[in-house]
């Protein structure tokens, strides 16, 4: 058989009609699904970028603002809070500081008044119970205090630091008498009645309480003899022999 071979002018059978038979709509196709993800892997990269943005920021502020809070507040203060006195005895707390914590020139000094609802005996022993509880020991040393005071006032220590505790009635402002105006308040906070007590805490580092060091002495087997005579009542002193 003779098979027959196609003229010049026979042409091939068109292919079918259908989707992307042109190459047009399966290249927009593929072209959407690309630009998709790409939008995709940019919101995922954006929202990685961000939530390592918020740890960062995290973990930076958690440390400075407990750090901001350590330079701020004394620790020292944070014992006093831990005294476990009943609520009566510590109805109004005001803290005082001065000084450096770090002895640049003078060494800090924390100052704390309370007020409390009942008498000074009554608070007096809670306090000291607080304090001994808390590891401070009693100090029994000279000037302790420097001169006497109503009340009780009693020193304390606990490794570096030294503690003086005062507790006394409350000082109350009289009224006016006879259209007089009133006498001005004390530099203590006072009760707002003239019952309870007040009760003054004074802690300072050891090393910058002059009673911790040793007290002078007038020992003439430490200081020597005194070189100049003792001088007498008597101006013209001791009357010279005449020569006989």
């Amino acid at each position: 058989m003779v098979g027959t071979r196609p003229g010049v002018g026979d042409e091939p059978a068109p292919r079918p009609a259908g989707p992307g038979a042109d190459g047009t709509e399966a290249g927009g196709l593929r072209g959407a699904r690309s630009e998709l993800r790409r939008q995709m892997r940019e919101r995922r990269r954006l929202r990685m970028g961000l939530l390592a943005l918020v740890s960062l920021v995290l973990l930076g502020a958690i440390p400075l603002y407990f750090g901001m809070r350590t330079l701020s507040r004394d620790p020292v203060f944070d014992t006093l809070d831990a005294l476990d006195v009943p609520s009566w005895a510590a109805t109004k707390t005001v803290d005082n500081v001065s000084g450096s914590r770090w002895c640049l020139q003078d060494c800090r000094l924390r100052e704390r008044a309370v007020e409390s609802e009942q008498g000074w005996k009554q608070t007096v022993a809670v306090y000291e119970q607080a304090l001994a509880k808390e590891g401070w020991r009693r100090w029994k040393v000279d000037r302790c205090p420097e001169e006497q005071v109503e009340g009780s006032y009693t020193c304390w220590r606990r490794d570096e630091l030294t503690l003086d505790l005062w507790v006394r009635d409350p000082a109350c402002t009289p009224p006016p008498v006879d259209g007089e105006p009133a006498p001005s308040a004390p530099p203590a906070p006072a009760a707002a009645t003239c019952t309870g007590s007040l009760v003054s805490v004074k802690v300072r580092n050891a090393i910058d309480d002059e009673r911790t060091g040793p007290t002078p002495t007038t020992d003439p087997s430490l200081t020597g003899e005194d070189p100049f005579p003792t001088l007498t009542d008597d101006p013209l002193g001791e009357p010279t022999p005449s020569p006989s």
